[in-house]
């Protein structure tokens, strides 16, 4: 376990043209940084030529750190080989869907050929020997934001048919387990398989998904054994998992933020390769920042283990939308910390000054020297070395589970909502109406949900389930509990096999509804909220109706039911609408599960949990222009930014981006 905050920067001092280690690690201790995150991508310069290793500058590293005492985390340089690996064995890059990749940019290596693997083994083996044993280094990052890439490999369908067999046992049973006499696509023989490329099967185009999700994942545990023959028992294991990187519209490498899940990689299988979790969250700022992605991420990343994180990087200034307002980056820091991060790093300390991500801008810019972001990172580096105890470890007890599965996004790739519709879209229309009403939530893999441990459980598009999990929904609310549904939820196996009954499956009692028709949603409101982009028309089978459409046709039809079954309530909402209308939903709910939703409502944001110490804390942000003032939500409290004690009740005013802590007394 972490005993202080971490508080620092990714440092690429082999990227620069000038020795400035010495005066790098003083500016970073002057803005009350503690840690550095090195390595990861670097593998040409520590091994330039095969089997000739130069540590020069590892060594220079650990020498500083040791002197300016700062803590370093070593990452394997695993995600972006060296030029000579592919002129020994091209197959070491990446055979694509389209095409073969070409040398040059990162991850674009085959992560299962055995050249790729037996090579990195041995630069992590000596990576290992040189740093596992220094007293400044705590940790090690595996690997980089690790997927497979888009691999179609032959050796990775090879794997993958040798899967099939084993799951499947014979072509009889695969065949009908995918439908796969459409179109003549069912084999004969294991030989008969065909390349995946082609495929027009959404389900074995899933299964083969998820098979990749889960050769990554293995490879992530590879790394991770390899590290674990190294390192001491009080040296963690990291990885940064990312998220679905959404576009903000133009067509550029690095326009973009963290929103949703990540396709690629299944984070609750693979977080089994790691001691710590760990995150890269990027996210709007100036006039377009709510701190929804940083709160999506945080509680997406700590149900991985139930237990405190890393950010392992996060935005300084990085583009001209990103250059952050005063007091953002503050913000934005104690806004990690609020969701249960246990530190942050940025990506990364120094603008870079050539080839592909010049313009992406560090802590510093291209002149290397204080600025006003750094200036600010400063201001609350100072205050996290004086609360660090009051800080560090915050827990969480959260009541409601919002529930992801990356087969049913798969699904929704091959079977739209529609084009400006996507799974993603849904998970975070109904994650942000709890954010936005201070309702928090654990964000939960289906695969690994406990129903016992939660009185709510959300469900955004629950396309594809297995009956037994669907099982464990209809005991969940027969016991007492709420659940929240939304359309297009429940309708196949794990396959995407699509159930032959009124949908949804199994659940249809426990809604007290059922449906067989959805239509396009012109012209359709819901208690005189537009819907848009898809709407389910359902028919009540003993549910309350809260709302019908207001349309001449599909008004016979209701919008939104609940239903009592059990000792418990459910709730389904057929058709994506304003927000405004899905939290009138939510907070009926929240109240069936006997969940107080606070007054405060967004930009107020309420982030809650408990100290070390066993002290409730709770973070009130302002995430607006304007000074705003607020009731204190909490019982009897002291911010510990100001001092300053506040009774139940009383105003707080909060500048415009900014932050109370108040620890209850």
């Amino acid at each position: 376990m972490l005993k202080k905050l971490l508080f620092g920067v990714a440092y690429y001092p082999e990227y620069l043209k000038e020795d400035r280690i010495d005066k790098d690690f003083e500016m970073m201790k002057a803005a009350g940084m503690n840690t550095v995150r090195i390595a990861e991508s670097t593998w040409s310069t520590l091994e330039p030529e095969e089997g000739v290793f130069n540590y020069s500058y590892i060594d220079a590293l650990l020498k500083a750190a040791e002197g300016h005492d700062l803590d370093l985390i070593v990452g394997t340089p695993s995600y972006s080989v060296p030029p000579w690996l592919v002129k020994k064995d091209p197959a070491v890059l990446l055979d694509g869907k389209n095409h073969t990749e070409s040398y040059g940019r990162r991850q674009n290596m085959d992560i299962m050929n055995l050249t790729y693997r037996r090579h990195v083994e041995r630069a992590i083996r000596r990576l290992m020997e040189r740093t596992a044993s220094h007293k400044k280094v705590i940790g090690f990052q595996i690997d980089n934001e690790c997927k497979d890439y888009g691999n179609f490999s032959a050796n990775v369908q090879a794997d993958f048919v040798e899967h099939l067999k084993e799951k499947f046992k014979t072509v009889e049973a695969f065949n009908e387990a995918f439908g796969l006499a459409y179109w003549s696509n069912s084999i004969g023989h294991w030989d008969d398989m065909p390349d995946m490329r082609g495929t027009i099967n959404g389900g074995l185009a899933t299964e083969f998904a998820s098979f990749k999700r889960s050769q990554t994942a293995g490879y992530l545990k590879w790394q991770a054994a390899l590290v674990d023959e190294y390192r001491r028992e009080d040296q963690f294991i990291t990885h940064n998992f990312d998220f679905e990187w959404r576009k903000f519209g133009a067509d550029i490498a690095q326009d973009g933020y963290s929103y949703g899940v990540q396709p690629d990689l299944n984070h609750a299988e693979a977080s089994e390769a790691v001691t710590l979790a760990g995150t890269d969250i990027y996210h709007p700022t100036q006039d377009e920042l709510t701190g929804a992605e940083i709160a999506y991420g945080g509680d997406s990343i700590r149900s991985l283990k139930m237990n405190n994180y890393l950010v392992l990087e996060c935005q300084a200034q990085a583009f001209k939308y990103w250059t952050p307002y005063p007091g953002q980056l503050r913000q934005q820091a104690y806004s990690h910390l609020a969701s249960g991060a246990d530190g942050i790093m940025y990506w990364n300390w120094h603008s870079i000054h050539n080839s592909f991500e010049t313009y992406w801008k560090g802590l510093l810019s291209h002149d290397m020297e204080s600025n006003p972001t750094y200036e600010e990172a400063a201001l609350f580096g100072a205050e996290w070395q004086k609360l660090n105890k009051e800080l560090l470890h915050l827990k969480k007890d959260n009541r409601v589970a919002l529930v992801t599965d990356n087969n049913s996004l798969d699904a929704l790739k091959w079977f739209p909502l529609d084009r400006d519709l996507s799974y993603n879209d849904v998970v975070r229309w109904m994650y942000d109406s709890l954010y936005e009403m201070n309702i928090e939530c654990d964000i939960v893999d289906i695969n690994v949900l406990d129903t016992s441990a939660y009185d709510m459980i959300v469900t955004p598009v629950l396309y594809s389930i297995t009956e037994e999990k669907l099982n464990d929904l209809k005991a969940f609310v027969e016991k007492g509990g709420v659940l929240f549904s939304s359309f297009k939820s429940f309708i196949s196996d794990e396959n995407l096999t699509v159930f032959m009954d009124k949908a949804p499956h199994i659940l249809s009692d426990v809604f007290g509804m059922f449906h067989q028709q959805y239509a396009e949603p012109r012209k359709l409101y819901i208690d005189g909220h537009k819907v848009e982009q898809f709407a389910e028309l359902l028919q009540g089978a003993g549910a309350e109706v809260l709302a019908s459409y207001t349309h001449q046709y599909w008004g016979r039809y209701a919008a939104a039911t609940k239903n009592s079954f059990g000792e418990g309530k459910a709730y389904y909402i057929g058709g994506f609408t304003e927000k405004d209308y899905l939290k009138s939903l939510l907070k009926q709910a929240a109240a069936d599960a006997g969940i107080t939703v606070p007054e405060l409502e967004a930009p107020l944001v309420l982030r809650s949990g408990t100290g070390a110490d066993g002290k409730k804390i709770s973070y009130l942000f302002n995430y607006s222009m304007e000074a705003r003032t607020a009731a204190n939500p909490c019982g009897e409290a002291v911010d510990l930014l100001t001092g300053y004690s506040y009774n139940p009740g009383e105003k707080i005013e909060i500048s415009d981006w900014g932050v109370c802590i108040l620890k209850e007394k």
